[in-house]
């Protein structure tokens, strides 16, 4: 079995621009999905499980923990050209009771719930972050083109009850155009910034850790003298 040694991920240490602003905009509905299912699943699940009813509910949850973190290094790798190596213990060549609790005693099992868990606040705050920059970087560089489908042809800042600056005409309106370059400057090195941030936080938690390395090499000799004494 080879494995990516601790601590290195393979691929750019700046995110292309299109896949961090594409994986930056998706981690918000990724991440409003995840928190959803989490909460629905975990609260039914706790709330009947004297009933054994939340059994097979937390199953699920375990099932959708695991299944959506092989999703999200995919997505990390795809979009980010990160490679985040696969961290699960490997499962008893039989019985299902030894299967699940293999999965429920696996350590990257609670660290793919942690990551999904959090992925909802980080990605709206990245949402609103690079939406902003973006939006004001493109306003004001397509501002002298706009300006006159605007009322009366004019664009004023802050508004047009109190105008500080008015735009009126294309030559008025190449400063701001210029100053959206600015911004778009910054709204390139954000979205890079935070998809790169981003990227280190995944790897942090969907990677194995050393001490998980350790168990997997354990165990895959162990699986190999089951399957040799067999």
């Amino acid at each position: 079995m080879v494995t990516v040694p601790a601590g290195r991920s393979f691929g750019r240490r700046t995110p292309p621009l299109g896949g961090a602003l594409a994986y930056l905009l998706l981690n918000l509905p990724v991440g409003i999905l995840s928190f959803a299912l989490i909460v629905t699943l975990g609260s039914a699940g706790l709330g009947t499980l004297v009933v054994w009813l939340g059994v097979p509910l937390l199953g699920l949850l375990i099932l959708f923990a695991r299944t959506a973190g092989r999703v999200e290094r995919g997505r990390v790798f795809a979009l980010l050209d990160v490679y985040v190596d696969d961290p699960y213990l490997p499962l008893p060549p039989s019985g299902q009771k030894q299967r699940w609790l293999t999965r429920l005693k696996d350590p990257a099992t609670w660290r793919d719930l942690s990551y999904l868990f959090l992925l909802f606040p980080l990605g709206l705050a990245e949402f609103v972050l690079v939406v902003t920059a973006w939006a004001i970087s493109l306003g004001l560089v397509a501002l002298p083109i706009y300006y006159r489908f605007l009322p009366d042809g004019v664009y004023a800042f802050p508004s047009y009850d109190v105008r500080w600056f008015v735009v009126d005409s294309t030559v008025t309106a190449l400063p701001w155009a210029a100053l959206g370059v600015l911004f778009a400057a910054i709204a390139v090195a954000l979205t890079k910034g935070l998809a790169a941030l981003h990227a280190a936080f995944a790897t942090r938690l969907l990677r194995p850790t050393v001490a998980q390395r350790r168990r997997m090499e354990r165990s895959w000799n162990e699986i190999d003298g089951i399957t040799v004494a067999g």
